[in-house]
């Protein structure tokens, strides 16, 4: 059974009054160190109570303050990882803080938000635009160089310039291609950056815009490969 908590002062009472019978200074404050249920007690603390629970209390008995045990590897650690989360959620509120200030200071309205992600797209729907005419243009030539290869199918023997200009418009459709995704995956980018920005400066200010249209977010459809 555990002492309670009548037993173990006075324990820590009997203690203390045997070390002042016995004539053992008190420690600088005045105060006494006792573990081991007030059983080991000390004006310093006793090497008994060493890596232990222990009290420091005053000259009538009255804990001054309750000193734990040790830390295990275990406890550490989790202390350790516990600060560690911490010091990153600090950091990352401290960031959130500074793109919060800087997305105010850079959109005096709702509508400056529009504005800026319209003159971001203009570029990338021009180059959009541009890829798929130049695809388009390719593929035309393509078909007509096809139905020339007709002709020379019957002879089995396929002028090597032609040839050539096959190969060529091919690759030529090919890098449009690989372009055309590129300026589409910038203008996907473009504008779920532009709609999270929209989003929070809603949520600061609680100001808000209906979304721009994109002028060109689909100009025309994907030209499949050949």
């Amino acid at each position: 059974m555990s002492m309670s908590k009548y037993s173990l002062g006075l324990a820590l009472l009997v203690c203390i009054s045997g070390l002042q019978a016995a004539g053992v200074p008190k420690g600088g404050s005045g105060s006494f160190f006792c573990c081991e249920g007030g059983r080991v007690c000390g004006d310093t603390l006793p090497d008994q109570c060493r890596g232990k629970a222990y009290r420091i209390l005053d000259s009538s008995g009255n804990t001054i303050k309750e000193v734990g045990p040790p830390l295990t590897q275990e406890q550490k650690a989790q202390i350790a990882a516990e600060a560690q989360r911490k010091k990153e959620l600090e950091e990352q509120l401290k960031e959130q803080r500074r793109k919060d200030q800087a997305l105010l200071v850079t959109y005096a309205t709702p509508q400056d938000i529009d504005m800026a992600q319209n003159k971001a797209e203009e570029d990338v729907n021009f180059a959009i635009r541009a890829a798929e005419e130049k695809i388009a243009a390719a593929q035309k030539r393509r078909k007509k160089m096809e139905e020339e290869a007709e002709f020379y199918k019957k002879k089995k023997n396929l002028p090597p310039a032609l040839a050539k200009d096959i190969r060529d418009v091919d690759h030529e459709i090919k890098t449009e291609q690989e372009l055309l995704e590129v300026k589409r995956s910038d203008a996907a980018t473009i504008k779920a950056k532009y709609d999270a920005d929209r989003k929070r400066y809603g949520e600061l200010t609680g100001r808000y815009s209906t979304p721009a249209t994109s002028s060109a977010s689909a100009p025309g459809t994907k030209a499949a490969p050949r």
